[in-house]
């Protein structure tokens, strides 16, 4: 693939976490392809990261990986400090982990609320934490970007916890802007809508009945495409996205529209 010089990310060095999910894999695969080096954090085994890499075409000089749970600081501190040391650069850091589980608000245990906010959120937090005081020390006016969803305007039927920590990446994604701006740090988030993975896919494909309300939910009329994501991914590291912070970049097919699925039955 050329590289589109509006878009060009060469020589660029990104953090990317949940990075060889679904979507990370995606948005790993389009930075590569456009010049970047990558390195990626997520919780599999660094041999069956290295095989879902392999699968599709990533080249193995243009990325490191680390293993790491990054509810913890001290994990997200030293993924920041293997991009340092190997690069010497810092550029642009992706909170992308994530984690959904499907069942009614009243059935939630404490302990499954307190995963999905500690992975949804939590992890974001400390990993952009980490980041900027890299930034900072390093006088880096570099980027960080957040994976939040629709459904944090929209809450969407099932997903509470999930709904909430979208709504919560926000506004924390707002505050880092806010006090970072005077360091040249730019933070935004991008807001996808339903897309055509992972448990989405799965359900969308297994459940008329769920497959029915997706349908209904998106204007467009079609699940959204993993390339369509990772395209945001690149807008918002590129040059084109420079004089944006404190914004989130929705691209969910319309599903914003709709301000009430209280109704609508899975």
């Amino acid at each position: 693939m050329d590289v589109n010089p509006a878009l060009s990310l060469d020589g660029q060095v990104i953090v990317l976490t949940g990075g060889v999910s679904a979507l990370g894999l995606a948005v790993c695969h389009k930075m590569a392809e456009q010049g970047a080096m990558l390195v990626l954090a997520d919780i599999v085994q660094s041999d069956e990261a290295q095989s879902r890499l392999e699968q599709i075409g990533v080249d193995t000089a243009r990325y490191r990986y680390v293993k790491a749970d990054l509810t913890h600081a001290q994990a997200a501190g030293e993924v920041m400090q293997t991009a340092w040391s190997e690069f010497r650069r810092l550029d642009a850091v992706l909170c992308n982990a994530g984690t959904v589980i499907d069942k009614p608000l009243v059935d939630f245990s404490e302990a499954e609320w307190d995963q999905q906010l500690n992975v949804n959120l939590k992890t974001a937090f400390l990993t952009a934490q980490a980041a900027a005081r890299i930034m900072i020390e390093q006088s880096i006016a570099g980027r960080l970007l957040f994976t939040t969803s629709w459904v944090a305007q929209v809450p969407w039927p099932g997903i509470g916890p999930y709904n909430t920590s979208k709504a919560a990446m926000n506004q924390l994604m707002r505050s880092f802007a806010m006090e970072l701006a005077s360091h040249g740090i730019r933070c935004n988030a991008i807001a996808p809508g339903i897309v055509d993975a992972g448990l989405s896919a799965k359900e969308f494909k297994d459940d008329p009945q769920l497959r029915d309300l997706c349908l209904r939910s998106i204007p467009l009329k079609r699940l959204q495409t993993l390339d369509s994501v990772s395209d945001l991914f690149l807008f918002m590291c590129s040059p084109m996205s420079d004089y944006m912070t404190g914004s989130v970049l929705t691209a969910d097919g319309g599903c914003s529209l709709y301000p009430d699925l209280s109704s609508s039955s899975k």
